[in-house]
């Protein structure tokens, strides 16, 4: 049975205004409905406005919760979002290896890929071009689908243990996959093996790529973070980020900054052409499961034991904590228009964060 998304709105929050000021600078929008509080009524409606196209830069600092997403029947593990932020896609956990897509416009679940992964979804990613939805699980496979029709194409199956991490390339053509084994590098178009960039590494829990497609980073189960020249296939410089596992890193929009996150409750930034520590980001009194770079550069979202929180890139001040979850956070990810934050945990539902 498909459960319906719970819809929420925070009435000391004048939407309104706010929502007059997007729909003056952005072009397209898509209408879904919200309730006035948690307790209201269904008859007691408004519509809610949610911006698809591009928004003005600016700060990620004041989200409200729009929608909780529930279908998935275990821990949220992976979230992506669609090129034109229409589309949420979700991955279940070791009893659901399910793969659900979400309308953000609506809410609503807009199709569903059962039996996705022999076990857990581990990690999402959809090429920049729309094309291709690429999934990686702890079965060691990594599976490739038409985004357009939800159908199956291949699947890569060279790694020998878990696949825990996947990054696609600027120009969609090479996948990089990062596993118990090592790193992988795969052909898009061609769809075929290209490169085994490193094996038995430590084990590899996660992989970015930079903006321009030039650098990977990855970061393993020894604490240690690694910087790649991807064309080339060479190590640039290593370096010993967290006392313990690194369980998440993202690159910031311009390049120039990593940003990687532990289970030493800490997130670290680091200067990309030099290795060298920018900041330490301290307020998780816990693990930190996930991160996520706003587009607009001005804005991270961190997931952990201790729920979601908000930090200014710029200076480094934690903003605001978001409480939503009632279990840990294991996935957060934002929209490339950079209005939706989407928070995934062991909860088993779905958060929806739109700014205001």
């Amino acid at each position: 049975m498909t459960k319906f998304p719970k819809k929420l709105h925070n009435s000391k929050i004048s939407i309104a205004k706010n929502l007059l000021m997007l729909l003056s600078l952005t072009g397209a929008v898509a209408i879904a409905t919200v309730l006035q509080t948690p307790s209201a009524n269904p008859a007691d409606t408004k519509k809610f406005t949610i911006p698809i196209a591009p928004s003005p830069i600016k700060g990620f600092f004041n989200p409200q919760l729009v929608y909780i997403l529930q279908d998935h029947i275990g821990t949220i593990k992976s979230l992506a979002f669609s090129p034109d932020s229409r589309v949420l896609v979700s991955g279940g956990s070791e009893n659901d290896g399910v793969i659900r897509l979400w309308n953000m416009a609506t809410g609503k679940r807009s199709g569903i890929i059962n039996r996705a992964q022999k076990t857990a979804v581990e990690s999402l990613a959809i090429s920049p071009d729309g094309q291709t939805l690429v999934s990686c699980s702890d079965d060691d496979t990594i599976n490739l689908w038409n985004l357009r029709t939800n159908r199956f194409t291949r699947s890569f199956v060279a790694h020998t243990s878990n696949v825990l991490s996947i990054a696609i390339t600027p120009d969609s053509k090479v996948l990089v996959s990062g596993a118990l084994d090592g790193i992988r590098l795969w052909d898009l178009i061609q769809q075929r093996p290209l490169a085994n960039l490193v094996r038995y590494d430590n084990f590899i829990n996660t992989v970015a790529i930079s903006p321009d497609g030039q650098t990977l980073a990855s970061g393993d189960d020894s604490g240690v973070v690694k910087l790649w020249d991807l064309k080339a296939g060479k190590l640039i410089t290593t370096i010993p980020a967290h006392s313990t596992t690194v369980t998440s890193i993202a690159f910031t929009p311009d390049g120039q900054t990593l940003v990687s996150a532990s289970h030493d409750h800490t997130i670290k930034l680091w200067n990309v052409y030099t290795g060298e520590l920018v900041r330490t980001l301290v307020g998780h009194n816990n693990w930190v499961n996930s991160i996520a770079v706003n587009p607009n550069g001005l804005t991270l979202a961190s997931g952990g034991k201790d729920g979601v929180k908000l930090w200014n890139l710029t200076t480094g001040e934690l903003v605001k904590s978001l409480y939503g979850h009632s279990d840990w956070v294991r996935t957060v990810a934002f929209s490339p228009n950079g209005q939706i934050l989407a928070t995934g945990g062991f909860d088993q539902r779905i958060n929806i964060w739109f700014n205001q």
